[in-house]
């Protein structure tokens, strides 16, 4: 394999990475879109878990999995794709340069990743509604397909710039923190280039990345999830 075959691969599995880590993380995202949008806060965590098993079961924990996994692979893989992609090109050499780089690597994952995105969120909030309220997409293709046949192309990007402004910040914790992180380890005398140095620099990474994002996710969900017109914009969905 030459040297860039393997660049190649490196950011290509970067999207299915992020597919397989969606399979194995999608109950606790659903149960996050639940909590996200109450209007009160009624229910812990697990309390909500119980609630959606009990009265769902167990597979209602991966409505939506089918959203989840579009989502992946045309907004991370996007977004991956442009940071190893220029990175490589321009290696930029300062933490600045690096942040700026993931911030534009991600607002293009997060435009293009919205119309999944949506659907994802619809689909996972589907099953706490009334079953008269309920969307019932049957999975995310069929929901793409309904939303524009029913509320119109602009409809899918509902809840884009929330989407663009999360996914910004989530590649600047997740990739230009990473890579900064993992250099100041490399820097010192303390670590090499083993598994604990990549697993601490991803495990401080992710870190910043939800304390960065969490806000804009809660924003983000709400908006996704309304009806046509019941948000006039980001500071109503805020109030």
């Amino acid at each position: 394999m030459t040297h860039k075959e393997k660049r190649v691969a490196r950011w290509y599995f970067g999207g299915l990475s992020s597919a397989f880590a969606a399979c194995c993380t999608h109950p606790l995202d659903l149960l996050k879109v639940h909590l996200q949008t109450q209007q009160e806060a009624k229910l812990t965590l697990v309390k909500m878990a119980k609630n959606v098993v009990k009265t769902q079961g167990v597979l209602a924990l991966y409505n939506g999995l089918s959203a989840s996994l579009l989502r992946q692979l045309t907004y991370s893989t996007t977004r991956f794709g442009i940071y190893e992609a220029v990175k490589q090109k321009y290696q930029p050499d300062t933490f600045a340069s690096k942040v700026a780089l993931a911030a534009g690597a991600g607002a293009c994952g997060g435009f293009i990743g919205t119309p999944g995105d949506m659907v994802n969120v619809r689909m996972q909030n589907d099953i706490k509604l009334p079953k008269e309220k309920r969307r019932n997409y049957k999975h995310a293709l069929d929901g793409l397909v309904r939303v524009y046949q029913e509320e119109g192309v602009r409809r899918l990007f509902s809840g884009a710039s929330t989407a663009t402004s999360r996914a910004i910040f989530m590649t600047i914790g997740q990739l230009s923190f990473y890579d900064q992180i993992k250099l100041l380890l490399l820097k010192s005398d303390y670590f090499g280039d083993t598994l604990t140095t990549h697993f601490l620099s991803s495990l401080c990474a992710g870190i910043c990345a939800i304390a960065l994002t969490l806000p804009i996710d809660v924003v983000k969900t709400r908006m996704m999830n309304s009806k046509p017109g019941e948000f006039r914009g980001v500071i109503d969905c805020i109030r």
